[in-house]
């Protein structure tokens, strides 16, 4: 049918521009911070594009709607400031009407969203904080970079190597270590060292070189001059494998794990799908704009409307964690209310271009609107 190819290749065209547009300017936002957090040694450098991928796949959802939710109000609010819908409206279709070609062009993009959500989201979480671990818990020796001071994980040792050694072993010339301790300071240098491996430990060993230590209490120097040196600088892996938070849960995990938290993310993802459903049907009625008006809110008045529900279902999802609300209230609650709101908008502005909802009322009541209307 002409009618649902016209509206699906606008709102297709549209939605794709929309899509790069905020792609662009979110990943370059995420890009900033993914450098910034490299640049802390929060993270690797060599895996900032991993970062980057992960973080930008678990916005992505959010993305999504939100590109849907605007290409929809911008699309139709074109039809009305150019008279399109005027055309379709005297042609006796209504805003209803709508609501099947764009739930067929918006159906693939839910899809897309639920997938993300429920699957991708809790697995980029996990393969970022794994990468995130990996570069926190590696050897605080691994941390020095030839000609630079690093310190160590817990902050207490700085390090300085001015090159690495020849051989393979993690060794490096001309080690410096400044240990900071409660009772004491110890400075080490040695004209090499090497890495050691016991167990489940590592051990930075210091070949022929001096020790110098401050007792913190009696103000005490002490000189050592030492053949070997033995500073452990592996960490313990046993906290990483610690209780996993919830966003790094499976979606049927946290149905079986249950529990305040887990449940407060189950409705957090769960929100993220009825919402992307629910502005689909907001947008219909919030597209509605005065072709005679210079000025065109109905955008803003989108935003704004975005903005509300995405914040309220970060609300829900902390009253649900904090065992505030139950899971069922906040799904109903929230997204029951918004559905409802959407299609009563809709209806109001469906009506409203047929005949005025004031003279629908009267001729419900059986009143004659004309006469009312020429008494008002």
């Amino acid at each position: 049918m002409l009618f649902d190819s016209t509206v699906r290749k606008e709102l297709a065209r549209s939605f794709g521009a929309t899509l790069v547009v905020l792609l662009t300017i979110v990943l370059t936002m995420m890009l900033i911070r993914t450098l910034g957090l490299a640049a802390n040694g929060v993270v690797s450098p060599q895996d900032v594009v991993l970062v980057l991928g992960y973080t930008g796949l678990g916005n992505l959802p959010t993305i999504l709607a939100l590109s849907l939710f605007v290409a929809i109000v911008v699309s139709l609010g074109r039809m009305y400031r150019d008279s399109e819908m005027a055309i379709w409206f005297a042609s006796g279709v209504g805003l209803s009407r709508f609501v099947r070609p764009v739930l067929r062009t918006a159906w693939p993009v839910l899809a897309v969203i639920a997938a993300l959500v429920l699957i991708a989201w809790p697995w980029s979480n996990r393969q970022g904080q794994e990468l995130r671990q990996r570069y926190e818990q590696r050897s605080d020796a691994m941390r020095a970079t030839p000609g630079q001071f690093q310190s160590s994980a817990d902050g207490r040792r700085v390090f300085f190597v001015e090159k690495e050694g020849d051989d393979s072993t993690g060794g490096g010339r001309n080690v410096f270590i400044l240990t900071d301790q409660p009772q004491r300071e110890t400075i080490a240098s040695s004209r090499s060292g090497h890495l050691m491996v016991e167990g489940d430990s590592r051990y930075l060993t210091l070949d022929v070189g001096h020790m110098q230590q401050t007792d913190r209490a009696s103000g005490e120097h002490t000189h050592v001059v030492f053949e070997k040196y033995r500073v452990r600088t592996g960490e313990s892996t046993a906290a990483g494998r610690a209780d996993p938070p919830p966003k790094n849960l499976d979606t049927d995990e946290l149905l079986r794990r249950g529990g305040a938290r887990n449940l407060g993310e189950l409705v957090w993802r769960l929100g993220l799908v009825l919402g992307a459903g629910n502005l689909m049907v907001i947008g219909l009625g919030l597209a509605a704009t005065n072709p005679r008006r210079a000025s065109n809110w109905n955008l803003v008045f989108a935003m704004l409307a975005f903005l509300i529900y995405y914040n309220l279902l970060n609300l829900s999802q902390a009253w649900v964690s904090n065992g505030r609300m139950s899971i069922t209230t906040a799904l109903l609650g929230l997204h029951g209310l918004a559905f409802v709101a959407g299609w009563v908008l809709l209806w109001w502005r469906d009506h409203a271009n047929v005949i005025h909802p004031l003279d629908w009322v009267r001729q419900r009541l059986g009143l004659p609107a004309r006469a009312l209307a020429s008494g008002s």
